[in-house]
C-alpha cells in the first residue's frame, strides 16, 4: 500500500485529500469511495485483491476522513464539493477508470457518471440507488454528529460492531481493522471517531426527507454492478428492481447483509472482480 494527495479547490480556497494506494502504477486505474462516516481504509481487503490483478487501485479519504482535510465551512460537506475534489483527482488519468462507491461513494458516483466528457467506463454501487426513503434518512441523521470519546481501540471497535452491524458476518480481523483504521487519538486522551464530527451539520440543518436521485441516475449509461444488502433499508428493493430493468445495470443480493454490504467477504470480492474484469 501507498499513499498520495492531491490538492483541490473549493468554495473556502485548496485543501488536500489523501488516499491509498494499490497495485501497479501504469494499471487501469480504479477509484473506490467510502460511505459518509467511513475511510478509503475500508476497501483494503477489495484493493489489495484487485491491485494483486494488475490494477491500480486509489482509496481516497472524503474531505473531512481520515488523513484529508477537514473543511471550515460545514456546509461545504455535501455530495457536489465532494464530487469537485473527487475530479481534481480524475484530472490526474488521460484514460478511462472504474468506480466502486459505497453509500455516499456511490451518490458521488452517479454524480461523475452523469457529467458530459467523463471517464468512467464501469461502475459498481454498493448499496445505493436513485432513491433513498426518509426513514434511512432519518436514521442516518440521528447516528452522525456527535463525538463520542472511547478509552482504547477495543471500546470503539465495540461501538463499530453496533452501529454497523449491517455491513454483514465480519470476522474478528476484519472488524479490528475497521476499528483501527475509524480512530484518531482524541483531545484529552483516549480515541474517537476519524471523521470531522462537522459532517453532519448539513444534514441536521433539516428535517430528514427522502433523496430522489431518479433524474440523476437518468444520465448514467456506463454498465454498472448494483449490490444490494438484502436487509437494506436504504437501497429498497423495489428501486434496486426498477434501477435493474436497465439494459445497462446487473443485480446482485448479499444474504445476511444490510446497508452496506462490506466487500470483505472473498465472494464478494470475486463478484466486483469479474465485473470490473469484463
Amino acid at each position: 500500500m501507498r499513499d498520495g494527495a492531491v490538492r483541490w479547490l473549493s468554495p473556502a480556497g485548496f485543501f488536500t485529500m489523501r488516499w491509498w494506494e494499490w497495485g501497479p502504477a501504469d494499471g487501469t486505474p480504479v477509484i473506490c469511495v467510502h460511505g459518509l462516516t467511513r475511510t478509503g481504509r475500508d476497501f483494503d481487503p477489495l484493493a489489495q485483491a484487485l491491485g494483486d490483478a494488475g490494477r491500480r487501485v486509489i482509496c481516497p479519504d472524503l474531505p473531512g476522513r481520515g488523513a484529508s482535510d477537514w473543511l471550515p465551512d460545514p456546509m461545504l460537506y455535501q455530495p457536489p464539493v465532494y464530487v469537485a475534489a473527487l475530479s481534481h483527482l480524475l484530472a490526474r488519468f488521460d484514460g478511462p477508470v472504474d468506480w466502486v462507491g459505497t453509500s455516499l461513494g456511490g451518490i458521488c458516483g452517479m454524480g461523475v457518471a452523469a457529467t458530459p466528457g467523463n471517464p468512467i467506463r464501469r461502475m459498481v454501487l454498493n448499496d445505493v440507488g436513485c432513491f433513498v426513503p426518509v426513514e434511512a434518512m432519518a436514521r442516518i441523521r440521528d447516528y452522525i454528529g456527535d463525538e463520542p470519546v472511547f478509552p482504547d481501540i477495543a471500546a470503539l471497535e465495540a461501538h463499530l460492531r453496533h452501529i454497523h452491524a449491517p455491513f454483514g458476518q465480519l470476522n474478528d480481523a476484519e472488524w479490528r481493522h475497521l476499528a483501527e483504521t475509524s480512530a484518531r487519538p482524541a483531545k484529552n486522551g483516549g480515541v474517537t471517531l476519524h471523521y470531522d464530527p462537522a459532517i453532519a451539520t448539513p444534514i441536521r440543518a433539516q428535517e430528514a426527507q427522502a433523496l430522489d436521485m431518479k433524474a440523476l441516475w437518468g444520465l448514467v449509461k456506463q454498465p454498472v454492478l448494483l449490490i444490494r444488502g438484502a436487509e437494506s433499508d436504504l437501497l429498497l428493493e423495489e428501486t434496486a428492481q426498477s434501477m435493474a430493468a436497465g439494459s445497462n445495470v446487473q443485480l446482485a443480493e448479499i444474504a445476511g447483509a444490510g446497508h452496506a454490504p462490506a466487500l470483505m467477504d472473498p465472494a464478494q470480492i470475486a463478484l466486483v472482480a469479474a465485473f470490473l474484469g469484463q
